[in-house]
């Protein structure tokens, strides 16, 4: 049964936008929640992380001022809100929640202990 379920990704032009979802119905509880960009060359990268403690948020270089993460914690869902996409963001995003470690905010990518399956991106014309 799936922790966290991915949803929203797509083929999309670029300069597009496009929302991805992650529902996360089966954890009660974490610390710390994000998303991340599995690349070309098989690597795991955040790209947006939200702790759940107090708000602070993380954004990789490359996606600032493009992307915003967001949750809403009565449907326990947490989105990724993607505008001007470029060729470069094409990838696998996957949601992951940081439930075993302890309150502080982390975005490093093996802190992360509950994991998704991903939702294909593609941004080209």
């Amino acid at each position: 049964q799936a922790l966290l379920v991915e949803s929203g990704g797509g083929l999309v032009q670029p300069g597009g936008s496009l929302r991805l979802s992650c529902v996360a119905s089966e954890i009660p509880d974490y610390h710390n929640i994000g998303w991340f960009h599995r690349t070309p060359e098989k690597v795991r990268e955040a790209v947006a992380c939200l702790s759940a403690v107090d708000g602070t948020t993380y954004y990789a270089d490359a996606v600032k001022g493009r992307f915003t993460i967001s949750r809403d914690a009565v449907k326990n869902t947490v989105y990724l809100q993607m505008n001007s996409l470029k060729p470069e963001d094409t990838g696998i995003y996957y949601c992951a929640a940081d439930v075993e470690g302890g309150p502080a905010f982390t975005s490093l990518v093996h802190e992360y202990d509950r994991w998704g399956q991903g939702t294909q991106v593609t941004v080209s014309s």
